[in-house]
């Protein structure tokens, strides 16, 4: 199996910001490669510690034959993250999605080795039929090709429920090297990171992916007693869909936020601004239409910064909800310490160049 670096997971184990990689099209459907490699631009300049690519906000059907695109945008952006790297003091943790049954994600993790990734996110959707011990084999033979990331996805996006007893194996396995927590649920999300600390891999990183509740996240010590031992765990960092919008502030959050917790000092102001940031989520990802145009969103906003050509998507049901712009527009007005409008203004036209 490929071991990831140790500078890598030296990295990802402090915390970074990690968005999630979004899927440039232009206004007639097609793949914009121009705006695609902008986007990495972005969020190199905006000082990210990572990317994850080929994931749910890239859109899992850059996958489908007819499209074509999965190796395509996971080579580009590995190109892209090749020449941010050259001017780095420390290398972007490279993270690419998986997907499918076992035989599909064992390709795909080949394929994510093959162009320089460190780890594959392994997305369990296709799996919504199995048992916990045949959930297990799957990951074990995943991470027998590539050090593992281990995703719960909300079951309103296309994940499935996931159990505390599932999570206490997974972390067994010697290649999970970090889990990203997105069920948008306190209770599952605990589930986790209990797990975690009963497994005493003190080496497995967690990061949130509950877009609802980043700063609760970062900013909460987890603590847990079982035979007469405490155990304490943190959320270290972020692999967020709502990180692909507004990245700069997000990398100026986390450092708040660890700022906050070695003080052991959380501030009213901090836990304010993270109620800001999940009202704005709330408009990106169309929560009040059960998150059905959560990509569009994230889309609209980087179109209206000139980060992309259009919201399309590759599956036409997925659009902006009716009343969704307006939230949006709401938000932006109500916000803007939260966006990075002048920074992507005074650089785009240095990342739109070939």
């Amino acid at each position: 199996m490929q071991r990831i670096p140790t500078r890598i997971q030296s990295a990802l184990q402090q915390g970074r910001v990690i968005p999630a990689h979004p899927l440039a099209l232009d206004a007639d459907g097609g793949f914009d490669e121009r705006r695609q490699r902008a986007l990495t631009r972005y969020y190199a300049a905006a000082g990210v510690g990572g990317l994850a690519v080929a994931v749910h906000t890239t859109q899992f059907a850059i996958r489908s034959p007819r499209v074509g695109l999965f190796e395509p945008v996971l080579a580009i952006a590995a190109d892209e993250m090749n020449r941010a790297d050259a001017r780095r003091r420390e290398p972007l943790i490279r993270i690419g999605g998986i997907c499918g049954r076992t035989d599909q994600a064992v390709r795909e993790a080949d394929l994510l080795v093959q162009l320089g990734y460190h780890a594959g996110l392994l997305s369990l959707a296709a799996l919504a039929d199995v048992d916990d011990p045949a959930l297990i084999d799957h990951c074990e033979a995943v991470g027998g090709r590539i050090p593992l990331i281990g995703f719960y996805l909300q079951p309103s996006v296309g994940g499935r429920p996931l159990s505390y007893r599932f999570w206490r194996r997974f972390a067994e396995i010697p290649g999970v090297v970090a889990i990203k927590i997105a069920p948008f649920n306190r209770y599952q999300t605990l589930d986790v990171v209990r797990a975690v600390a009963d497994a005493g891999r003190d080496d497995i990183a967690l990061y949130t992916g509950n877009d609802d509740a980043i700063v609760s996240d970062l900013v909460t010590s987890f603590r847990f007693d079982a035979n007469g031992a405490t155990r304490e765990r943190r959320i270290v960092g972020g692999l967020l869909g709502h990180w692909a919008v507004w990245a700069e502030p997000a990398v100026r959050l986390l450092a708040d936020c660890h700022a906050a917790t070695r003080a052991g000092d959380v501030p009213a102001s901090l836990l304010q601004r993270g109620a800001q940031i999940t009202d704005a989520n709330a408009a990106f990802f169309d929560a009040a239409n059960g998150f059905a145009g959560c990509i569009a969103g994230i889309q609209e906003v980087l179109r209206r910064q000139g980060l992309v050509a259009s919201v399309r998507c590759l599956d036409p049901a997925e659009t902006l909800s009716p009343g969704q712009a307006a939230e949006i527009d709401r938000v932006c007005r109500a916000y803007p310490h939260l966006a990075d409008d002048e920074f992507v203004a005074a650089n785009l036209e240095e990342w739109m160049r070939c």
